[in-house]
């Protein structure tokens, strides 16, 4: 089930295109990573998916809702983190929070409820009497994101919501988005791409406001080097390992690269639609080759992105995308 549809969608600014076209769809439960360089558009379509702003045209559904025809409606469905995660510096953390609940609609008990189970998730307690505008900048978007779940909303956009954290706080928000897989809908935007390659199921690139990839993060490593690769370390021959390796189904190549004490190291390229990795345990016992090391290899995120989006430079924002980050 697609919880989210976005169809051909294209926003100008004059003559700037700042989505191009733009297709994909986020499935009900997903947690999505929305990548790509400054300026290519994500702000923007993150934006119009949640109702902020209109598309010049195409389509985007939430919930089979059409977020042009009924905007209220996605927006009670949707919690939205902006990039700069906005508070009102002159209220302190407990009174924004409990504005935030009222805006949404909760009742006295359910607001009481929520704020609570807002601040204990973030960790608030130690600013909660505190003004918005006297806390650290990781705060304030602790802030934000406790403002985000308020309501208990069933899809979340979430734009850089670890900006400004400290590795532990980044830890700490990062395992609160892994849970929320399969109980809400997430979009993630990040520049942590390492974050995102944990955190995330599938991801998608766009670049110049245009689709380029849209995959799992092994799946598009798969499509870039048309092969998954195995460091695989075994004690015994190296000639004859390579012989066993090479005739397992699925298997294209064996690369030796290294020998020392008796272990000979390999990478294993193999055909992305098959694991191998049971087949070479079997086959390793059968020749009596202990088995040192498995680990599957892949290209990273990062480097993915990199040759995606380094091709085809994005275009420099416009005043309305100067923060598309």
């Amino acid at each position: 089930m697609q919880t989210i549809e976005v169809r051909d969608v294209t926003k100008k600014y004059g003559d700037q295109v700042a989505v191009d076209h733009l297709t994909f769809n986020v499935s009900k439960g997903e947690i999505l990573g929305f990548l790509g360089p400054n300026g290519a558009g994500k702000t923007t379509t993150m934006r119009i998916i949640t109702g902020f702003l209109p598309p010049t045209s195409g389509t985007v559904h939430v919930d089979g809702i059409d977020v042009l025809e009924e905007p209220l409606e996605v927006k009670e469905r949707v919690g939205y983190l902006p990039q700069d995660a906005p508070v009102y510096p002159e209220m302190t953390v407990k009174h924004y929070l409990h504005f935030m609940a009222e805006m949404k609609g909760l009742n006295a008990g359910q607001i009481a409820q929520n704020v609570d189970r807002a601040v204990q998730q973030l960790e608030l307690q130690p600013v909660y009497n505190r003004l918005c505008g006297n806390c650290s900048l990781g705060y304030r978007h602790r802030i934000g994101l406790a403002a985000t779940l308020l309501g208990d909303p069933p899809i979340l956009i979430l734009d850089e919501p670890t900006s400004g954290l400290d590795p532990h706080q980044r830890i700490e928000i990062r395992e609160l988005i892994r849970g929320l897989a399969g109980e809400r809908t997430v979009i993630l935007s990040s520049h942590v791409l390492p974050e995102v390659q944990q955190t995330c199921e599938r991801v998608v690139i766009i670049n110049d406001g245009r689709l380029v990839a849209e995959d799992t993060p092994s799946g598009l490593a798969a499509q870039l080097t048309g092969y998954t690769e195995l460091k695989l370390s075994v004690i015994g021959a190296e000639d004859v390992i390579s012989e066993v390796l090479s005739a397992i189904p699925g298997v294209q190549e064996v690369v030796p690269e290294s020998r020392e004490d008796g272990t000979a190291t390999f990478a294993v390229h193999m055909s992305p639609q098959r694991d191998i990795r049971a087949d070479v345990f079997n086959k390793m016992v059968e020749n009596d080759s202990p088995i040192v090391e498995m680990t599957p290899q892949g290209a990273s995120l990062e480097d993915i992105f990199i040759q995606l989006t380094t091709e085809d430079p994005a275009q420099e924002p416009t005043e309305e995308e100067d923060s598309d980050e």
